[in-house]
């Protein structure tokens, strides 16, 4: 697989003379943990820096990242304000802050500002305008960038690409990153939510500092260097 980069069900249950339902139960269990991308029919080894699709990404490490969205729904209040970027990770957490009532919710995402407004949960949802991107379904630009600042909000509810102890949190996204940076620089705390096949990584764009994020919620404790310098950072993991 690592010199074609992908392959069937059918090759895979030919060349391992197993059955199919075996092949798709074990694919499903790599997919889980991130390790393989799964499509109708197959799967494929991940891309190499750039993020895929946001299917596919929804798809990547799942349980570490529903696991990562239940911890972080739970640090947050009813009364609070919330700017909640785009991502796997962060429509995740809607999903579970949607059951949490009485929140203020501003987001780029239409998905995420769907599932927290078709909540009964007494919860203000803003959906911040701009260029609209179909594949992340997502506002960018300008525009966006521009509607973030006329909001003051407690936490500014982060998923990034990558976590470098020397670079901090970084994206793959040119758009992606320039909307966390603002939701940052608009909001009391940072959170940030980030699997650990983030760790050690580089992306293109900054996001902001370690210095900056004040929460990071993770599925797995980081290294010891990277523990050290989140320590450093004043970063609380949870």
């Amino acid at each position: 697989m690592q010199k074609q980069r992908q392959v069937t069900v059918d090759d895979l249950a030919v060349r391992f003379d197993t059955s199919h339902e075996t092949i798709r139960r074990d694919l499903s269990a790599l997919a889980e943990a991130g390790t393989v991308q799964k499509f109708h029919g197959g799967a494929r080894l991940p891309r190499d820096g750039a993020e895929g699709p946001f299917r596919e990404r929804m798809a990547q490490n799942a349980a570490a990242k529903r696991a990562i969205a239940a911890k972080a729904a739970a640090l947050f209040s009813p009364g609070q304000t919330l700017f909640i970027d785009t991502g796997s990770t962060t429509l995740m957490c809607a999903q579970e802050l949607a059951k949490v009532s009485g929140l203020t919710v501003v987001t780029n995402a239409s998905r995420i500002a769907e599932t927290m407004a078709s909540a009964d949960n007494r919860s203000s949802v803003f959906l911040l305008g701009g260029r609209f991107d179909g594949d992340n379904r997502e506002t960018v630009g300008p525009t966006t960038i521009e509607q973030i600042a006329s909001f003051r909000a407690d936490y500014a509810v982060i998923t990034v690409g990558a976590l470098d102890s020397r670079e901090g949190a970084m994206d793959f996204n040119f758009d992606e990153a320039q909307i966390a940076r603002a939701m940052i620089d608009n909001a009391g705390e940072a959170v940030v939510l980030a699997d650990s096949t983030k760790f050690g990584r580089k992306g293109s764009f900054r996001v902001c500092p370690l210095e900056r994020i004040q929460t990071l919620v993770t599925d797995k404790p980081p290294g010891p260097e990277m523990q050290k310098v989140l320590a450093a950072a004043k970063t609380t993991v949870r």
